[in-house]
């Protein structure tokens, strides 16, 4: 895609930058020069522990001792370290190179796994073998560390080896093709930018600002780190000169006015002869079903971006209007960078709400048990989706709520809902979501490292029924008048923006329907919270939903919406 514009900034351009970028230091998302050392010395430990592995490795599986002195095995770093926007405490996306005759399945899973197991300085080994990436998850010195496997055709890995050419993938599986994309994708992206400096400034503020919002997921449908970086990288190319304080306003007003499912693409795709799919939705049909499409830059080329569906694009278009907005205000005058940075009033956003509780008897079986289910929690929002036509809209937030009154270890994921804007409803119209939660919870509950204990509970809950935990004081913020500079954002210009939004149906994403893969099993319901939740069954309840406008819920308007969920334990 060609520059929309060469300009560079002008004073009041390198004014807003001045202050966007005080603001950013101020708010805590850099790291400290001793975070930094100690996260170059984790990485230098674990590339000796991966060299003595593979030597040990070879001598065991019989090469003479000149071999076993040449093997090698190198550490590659991708995602946000290798980009250098990393925040404090963020974890290091890592991938080990190993030659051809070590094996991902037992020298990687089983071998590696004991090594690290008996050292001291490694802490909350968990192996995922079974992802769509495999992965092995811990904590070096207290630092956390993803580490994929990727064996190249070689019997000796070069110190140097250039991964950016397409013949490393020669004679390789699907699952390490995807190992190796995160380093090729965060290579490529880094030489497709203008100017790396400036894209660096432009991501951590985008990534600070889509936590804030909670759009920061790629695992519940909204967009993860490559995503982001991806869609940066595009405003870059369209903008080469701007310095970060214009890339910011760019980006907004790109995406919002960009039609999806028209893809981001940063290079032409690329085809090769080694026989790997790219995305293609002329050719491939299960691409075609892809709503926001953001191609990787390396090949074989993908839609990063798979996850997302009707209802998340639904809420990324309303916030990349709502970041639109407050940027012309600033442009203006009437408004400052804190404005953009509001947090979210998710729990004032809906009337009703899905809560999603995990359990576990203790907090090892809760890391890998709430692992598993926030990862099939999107699969909740694509059925409810398919299951209601598209008329109920379900918003998943990001974030995890934990209840440290629970006798057991516990954590909650909660889901706003609402009837699409503007369709009509015929007069006693229900959503019964009972089966779509069953399925859900079957699903849930074939998890193959089930152990007792692990459980999970999904009720609907009314806003004035969500529980005192979630709230960072204890208890629900007290609605009252705040003073805001004429002509800035506020949480109740934001609310009174939603509210036209919604009404006007501006980026309303196309109806779609989805066949989504397996899910599963009961829905549990409590009728205040969930309070009386115990460790193990609640009693079975019906509940209705409040109606939009707040209405009596046992006496339905016709517009009302009413939700239906039944325990089948």
């Amino acid at each position: 895609m060609n520059p929309i514009s060469y300009a560079g900034p002008t004073e009041a351009d390198l004014h807003r930058n001045a202050l966007l970028e005080k603001l950013l230091m101020d708010s805590g998302i850099y790291e400290s020069t001793e975070e930094t050392a100690r996260r170059e010395e984790v990485l230098r430990r674990l590339d000796l522990i991966i060299k003595d592995w593979v030597k040990q490795l070879t001598r065991q599986k019989g090469y003479t001792e000149k071999m076993v002195e040449e093997a090698n095995g190198i550490v590659r770093t991708f995602g946000s370290y290798r980009l250098g926007v990393h925040g404090p405490n963020a974890d290091i996306d890592t991938l080990c190179i190993g030659p051809s005759y070590v094996t991902r399945e037992h020298d990687f899973f089983v071998i590696l796994h004991n090594i690290l197991l008996e050292m001291e300085e490694v802490s909350d080994l968990q192996p995922v073998n079974d992802a769509h990436v495999p992965v092995m998850k811990f904590k070096f010195q207290g630092i956390s560390i993803d580490l994929l496997y990727a064996s190249v055709s070689l019997l000796i890995v070069p110190e140097d080896l250039d991964i950016s050419h397409n013949s490393v993938l020669y004679n390789t599986d699907e699952k390490t093709v995807r190992s190796l994309n995160g380093c090729r994708v965060a290579d490529q992206i880094l030489k497709l930018v203008p100017n790396v400096e400036n894209f660096c400034t432009t991501l951590r503020c985008l990534k600070f600002w889509a936590k804030r919002r909670g759009v920061y997921s790629n695992v519940t449908g909204f967009l993860g780190g490559v995503n982001w970086a991806l869609l940066v990288a595009q405003v870059c190319q369209l903008y080469p000169n701007a310095i970060p304080s214009m890339l910011v306003s760019r980006f907004f007003r790109v995406y919002t006015n960009w039609r999806w499912p028209n893809p981001v693409m940063l290079c032409p795709i690329e085809e090769d002869d080694l026989g790997f799919n790219v995305w293609d939705p002329r050719k491939w049909s299960r691409d075609r079903t892809h709503l926001m499409p953001i191609i990787t830059p390396a090949y074989p080329c993908m839609n990063s971006s798979y996850n997302v569906s009707a209802s998340t694009l639904r809420v990324m278009v309303e916030q990349f209007l709502f970041g639109n907005k407050v940027c012309e205000e600033i442009e203006l005058n009437k408004a400052n960078w804190s404005s953009l940075f509001e947090p979210s009033l998710f729990f004032e956003s809906y009337k009703n709400y899905l809560q999603v509780d995990i359990v576990a008897a203790d907090a090892d079986d809760l890391l890998a048990w709430r692992g598993w289910v926030e990862s099939r929690l999107r699969l909740l929002t694509l059925k409810i989706e398919r299951d209601t036509d598209g008329m109920l809209q379900c918003h998943p937030f990001p974030n995890e709520y934990i209840d440290t009154s629970k006798p057991c270890s516990h954590c909650a994921f909660f889901m706003g809902l609402q009837r699409q804007p503007g369709v009509k409803v015929q007069e006693g119209q229900q959503f019964d979501i009972r089966a779509t939660v069953d399925e859900f919870k079957q699903g849930v509950n074939s998890y193959n490292l089930w152990r007792p204990g692990m459980d999970i509970f999904v009720s609907h809950v009314r806003r004035r029924q969500l529980p005192a935990y979630i709230f960072p004081e204890g208890y629900k913020r007290q609605r009252q008048l705040k003073h805001t500079p004429e002509g800035s954002s506020s949480p109740s210009s934001e609310k009174r923006f939603k509210r036209k939004h919604d009404a006007s149906g501006i980026g309303k994403p196309k109806q779609t329907s989805f066949g989504s893969p397996g899910i599963a099993e009961g829905s549990i319901p409590v009728n205040s919270g969930i309070e009386e939740l115990a460790c193990e069954s609640s009693i079975a309840q019906k509940v209705a939903m409040e109606s939009e406008d707040g209405a009596n819920t046992e006496s339905m308007q016709p517009s009302a919406i009413r939700l239906s969920l039944e325990s089948t334990a």
